[in-house]
């Protein structure tokens, strides 16, 4: 395969491991834990799993550990550093015992259940160290919700000799890590179920998951093609640039975006939602903006979207909540439709007040809600194109202003949407040593008997050596939700909290950002040089840790 200079020099970095994960390494047992919300049918559903203690690793006496084979899956979207999780996780269990296998799946959890893998070996290893994207053993989204996907997985399980199971995932990933923990739990297969927490959104964390891995390089990586936007668009001043960037929930890469490169506006989902904000309002609201600019002569911008946006829209959301169990009774019958049949179809389908706000928004924006769901049951937003949608509502409303002498500047656009950018890029500092930790960390939580736990890794604004290490019980993060039209227990998504300093930082600041022209470029990820350059966290983790 051939290299590029940076990949080359990059394979030698050697990820920096937090004291607490060095030497003779046992566990210590914390607090017993409960659900987020609940409690009583999560219990029912994880009588095996549930209510487990905290733990964390502290020093112990030499021990000698057995040979252990675990197999490591990588499931949902890519983010940054995954390839390091299995490095960490490879060279721990080694380290444990030389005589350690570890099997990766391929393509993600459907690799579990047609028994496809591959033996990674330490030839293999070497050259995915400290490189981004998931291609080492690819990623898929199989959900494993079904008896005989647990049951075919455990043909192979047997067949390998496998200790354990890593599932590198989400919100979703990790719930179906649960969910086979449990099952494998109650059988008694003496297999353990460990969980890594992955997505480049953000909204994976809680008071025991800081950050989860991705968000910090995704982050780093939009905000340098923000940047580089911001900086064309100061110097042709004739554009308004409107970038929707990914986060398909919440809205913390469009906020830490703004933290970062101090766009003219950011819109902020949860906010929206929370001042029960109609599409109008949003539009009048960023035209002001645009109209004030161009009072002054600046008749450019840079506005900056998240992706989840149209689902945090109050009345929208409902029709979506609406159109989720419609589509969830009846997608059969509906798929088989003409175009114009499906739209009737719906709207003779919908409440009266869904229907209204259905027939309200353009062509394309309503067939976009009517799509095919993702496997999850959610509507794939990423296919929405609300960066357009928003950019011809303001010209619109600009036009009407300037009839009426209200807005007296030009609007000329351009629109980009940030996602498959960020998901693959080589793991910045932070990520790097971030995910070897983790992986580090689930080899010891299988060393220790644990199962049904998600590895964590906490302290992360301090120095990595002062970094501490552990292991959350995934029951405690779930609580239920409607998904495809039933209740079902899931991982509560971390929103972007309006009551946080990242928000309230940027909340003081974005008047003055929307007026002048206060624009930062950040420039590309560094991996050498300065410390407060190369290995800084996030704005969002430092605000947030203050």
């Amino acid at each position: 395969m051939e290299k590029s200079c940076l990949q080359i020099a990059r394979s030698a970095y050697q990820p920096k491991l937090p004291d607490a994960l060095q030497g003779n390494v046992v566990i210590a047992e914390g607090d017993f834990t409960q659900s987020v919300g609940n409690q009583e049918e999560i219990k029912a559903l994880f009588p095996h799993t549930y209510g487990l203690p905290l733990v964390h690793f502290v020093k112990g006496e030499p021990c000698e550990h057995a040979p252990m084979n675990v197999g490591i899956i990588l499931s949902g979207g890519q983010a940054p550093g995954g390839h390091n999780v299995i490095s960490g996780l490879f060279d721990t269990i080694k380290k444990l015992n030389q005589d350690s296998r570890l099997y990766g799946f391929l393509m993600g959890p459907g690799g579990l259940v047609d028994h496809k893998y591959v033996e990674i070996t330490a030839e293999m290893m070497d050259e995915y160290r400290n490189t981004g994207g998931f291609d080492m053993i690819g990623s898929g989204r199989t959900k494993l919700e079904q008896v005989d996907q647990f049951e075919k997985g455990l043909e192979i399980i047997r067949q390998l000799n496998l200790q354990a199971i890593v599932i590198i995932g989400g919100d979703d990933s990790n719930t179906n890590a649960c969910v086979l923990a449990e099952y494998y739990a109650a059988k008694e297969c003496g297999v353990q179920v460990i969980g890594c927490p992955k997505t480049i959104d953000g909204d994976l964390k809680n008071s025991q998951i800081e950050t989860s891995f991705g968000f910090d390089t995704a982050t780093k990586t939009y905000s340098e093609l923000v940047g580089n936007i911001e900086r064309d668009c100061n110097s042709a001043r004739k554009y308004w640039h409107f970038v929707k960037l990914m986060g398909r929930s919440a809205s913390h890469i469009a906020l830490e975006c703004a933290l970062q490169c101090q766009p003219n506006i950011c819109l902020v989902s949860e906010e929206v939602e929370a001042r029960d904000m109609t599409l109008n309002q949003i539009v009048e609201q960023m035209c002001e903006t645009i109209a004030y600019r161009a009072s002054r002569g600046d008749n450019f911008g840079v506005a900056l979207v998240p992706e989840g946006l149209i689902e945090f829209i109050p009345a929208i959301g409902r029709l979506i909540d609406e159109l989720n169990d419609l589509l969830a009774a009846h997608g059969d019958e509906y798929k088989n439709l003409g175009r114009q049949e499906q739209r009737q179809y719906i709207l003779s389908h919908l409440s009266k007040e869904n229907a209204e706000t259905f027939e309200t928004l353009p062509e394309e924006v309503a067939r976009q809600l009517s799509l095919d769901r993702d496997p999850h049951g959610n509507v794939q937003v990423s296919l929405i194109e609300t960066e357009k949608l928003l950019s011809e509502m303001c010209a619109r409303k600009l036009a009407e202003w300037k009839r009426s002498g209200k807005f007296t500047g030009k609007f000329a656009t351009q629109h980009h949407f940030f996602g498959y950018e960020g998901r693959c890029a080589a793991p910045s500092n932070f990520d790097a040593d971030y995910c070897y930790s983790l992986g580090a960390s689930a080899a010891l939580l299988i060393a220790n008997g644990k199962t049904g736990y998600m590895a964590i890794v906490k302290n992360t604004t301090a120095k990595t050596s002062d970094w501490k290490a552990g292991g959350v019980p995934i029951t405690m993060m779930m609580n239920m939700e409607r998904r495809s039209g039933e209740m079902k227990p899931v991982i509560r998504k971390a929103l972007v909290d309006l009551d946080d300093k990242p928000f309230k930082t940027f909340a003081a600041c974005r008047d003055r950002w929307a007026k002048e022209t206060c624009y930062v470029y950040p420039g590309p990820i560094q991996y050498w040089g300065p410390a407060e350059v190369c290995d800084q966290t996030t704005k969002t983790l430092a605000l947030e840790h203050e």
